[in-house]
């Protein structure tokens, strides 16, 4: 749907009445620009503003299609922007990616925005406050949204760090607690910013040097390399976050293997004890007529007693407890 549309004539806002006078006026010499918010809009409505402005067919294919890398085409009458919005949800700690385009012409701005992320409505009037930067035309737009875009990638590093340190406290603490795949999850959503930022950063670099960069105000050129590099610092921070998390990960299996080679060691020294009165009661258990030990016997007072099975029981448990006292010293307990 069309959010909004207005005239921005010497900074200030003017109401926009039909479309296609409005634009008439403004192509015949009008100061001014035409600003059309647009959100998740039908093709109905994108083919309205379509008409009227005449925008570039491979531009349009691209708006239309949708999921697109971040980037800035120059065509020969405009610029069409495709930005990544990020929106980090507190409830599940997620990232929630959406896309907003730019089609910036040299009397009109389009913006289209998919996805809950990043609404403009502050962006506009803040705008709309700043007459001065206004007066740069649509260019001021341009720069305005991409600077709202990376602060909310700073804002989505920032909650990265927080996740992060709390993955990395539950992983580093004496008793190695850790969930592998909450590394997992926080990896990929690093990696998902990295897919909004990385590509935004160099599409950024070639428009200032090669591209509408030397076309720039010098005004408008300082703020775009503001946003550069705002960027770059955002950039250089999700790159560590990830070489952290593979850190981080690689101190998780190694404290997994460490405990699992503990919890063998326990279970070999059991297995050990158990084997000796396991053999002990596999050799009486054959029934043999003839042995020693069943007949050893003591006469005291003309009653003959026989111990023999009871000093196989204390041989058998005194091994036991001599292995159990080995075991322990070493550390396999």
């Amino acid at each position: 749907m069309i959010v909004d549309q207005a005239i921005y004539r010497d900074g200030e806002r003017v109401e926009c009445g039909d479309l296609s006078d409005e634009l008439a006026t403004l192509r015949a010499g009008a100061p001014g620009f035409l600003w059309i918010g647009l959100k998740d809009p039908t093709d109905d409505e994108f083919a309205l503003v379509n008409t009227e402005l005449g925008l570039h067919p491979l531009a349009v294919e691209d708006a239309v299609t949708g999921n697109q890398r971040a980037k800035i085409e120059q065509y020969e009458r405009s610029v069409f922007v495709v930005l990544k919005t990020l929106r980090y949800i507190e409830a599940t700690s997620d990232i929630e990616t959406g896309e907003l385009m730019l089609f910036i012409g040299d009397r009109f701005v389009v913006t289209v925005r998919r996805g809950e992320g990043n609404p403009l409505s502050d962006v506009r009037e803040r705008l709309e406050e700043e007459q001065d930067r206004l007066l740069h035309g649509p260019l001021a737009v341009l720069h305005a949204v991409m600077d709202s875009v990376v602060d909310h990638y700073v804002d989505v590093a920032q909650e990265l760090a927080l996740d992060l340190d709390e993955i990395e406290a539950q992983v580093l603490t004496a008793d190695g607690v850790g969930d592998a795949s909450a590394i997992y999850r926080l990896k990929r959503e690093v990696l998902e910013v990295r897919r909004a930022t990385l590509p935004l950063a160099d599409a950024l670099a070639t428009y200032m040097d090669r591209g509408g960069g030397r076309e720039l105000h010098v005004d408008v050129r300082h703020l775009f390399r503001d946003v550069a590099d705002h960027l770059r610092h955002v950039n250089d921070h999700v790159e560590s976050y990830d070489r952290l998390l593979t850190d981080v990960l690689s101190a998780h299996l190694a404290s997994v293997s460490v405990q699992q080679n503990s919890d063998m060691r326990k279970i070999s020294a059991w297995v050990a004890m158990a084997a000796i009165p396991t053999m002990v009661a596999g050799i009486y258990g054959m029934n043999f007529s003839v042995m020693p030990e069943l007949v050893a016997s003591v006469n005291i007072g003309g009653r003959e007693y026989y111990y023999g099975y009871f000093l196989i029981l204390a041989l058998t448990a005194a091994a036991c407890v001599y292995l159990w006292t080995r075991f322990k010293r070493s550390g396999w307990l």
